[in-house]
């Protein structure tokens, strides 16, 4: 019996149902840990797994970029004390317009039990954030305030210096020529200008299940 194809509508259902068995399980290699990235290492391929076990889809990985490419989601783990991760940069465009794909975010609390010898990972927030919602909020939502104000183009491309937009004259004309024709939704994340992009993630889950497009799955 061929397994059936992974959905976005499975994956969060999946995901709501991982989140809560992870959050009472004891596991001895986590004991001691505190490096986040190896954390979010070992819960990723272990959700990897789990789904693997039931549906068929195409794994993503460093190559393709994000976690399940054909569903055009990422995953990303972090700990509710600093909820935030990287991911990389494409273009400027995308702390505007979005990241071009949609975030399951697992955010937990870990805990270390030094009787059993083993850490646990208590998932507080498992929050699925729609392509729409992925640009920065702080940027879109001044633009948007600039074009509710009659803005033109030379105040998009003095905001875009504001804000210290990672982009040259050509790509700033281009993109603040897009904004005045095409105003952008704003979105939810906080993005950071880096070599790669640092996302934050306290709106995000402020918002979870009262903004449409950020929806609370647990």
């Amino acid at each position: 019996m061929p397994k059936p194809k992974l959905t976005v509508n499975l994956l969060k259902k999946e995901a709501k149902f991982f989140a809560q068995e992870e959050s009472g399980h004891d596991e001895p290699s986590l004991y001691g840990v505190t490096d986040g990235k190896a954390v979010g290492t070992y819960l990723e391929h272990k959700f990897q797994k789990y789904l693997h076990s039931k549906y068929f889809y195409v794994e993503g990985s460093s190559a393709k970029g994000i976690d399940f490419p054909k569903l055009s989601v990422d995953m990303k783990v972090t700990s509710i004390k600093q909820p935030q991760s990287s991911c990389p940069f494409h273009s400027a465009r995308q702390k505007i317009y979005g990241l071009g794909y949609s975030l399951l975010v697992f955010v937990y609390d870990k805990t270390d039990d030094s009787k059993t010898r083993t850490g646990r990972l208590l998932i507080k927030h498992t929050i699925f954030v729609e392509e729409s919602r992925t640009a920065d909020f702080q940027t879109t939502s001044g633009l948007r305030k600039i074009l509710e104000n009659n803005g033109n183009i030379d105040d998009v491309r003095a905001f875009f210096e504001e804000r210290m937009l990672p982009v040259d004259e050509i790509q700033a004309q281009s993109l603040a020529e897009e904004v005045l024709a095409n105003a952008p939704a704003v979105g939810y994340l906080t993005i950071s200008n880096a070599l790669q992009w640092r996302l934050q993630y306290t709106r995000v889950i402020q918002e979870a299940g009262v903004v449409s497009g950020i929806q609370r799955v647990l």
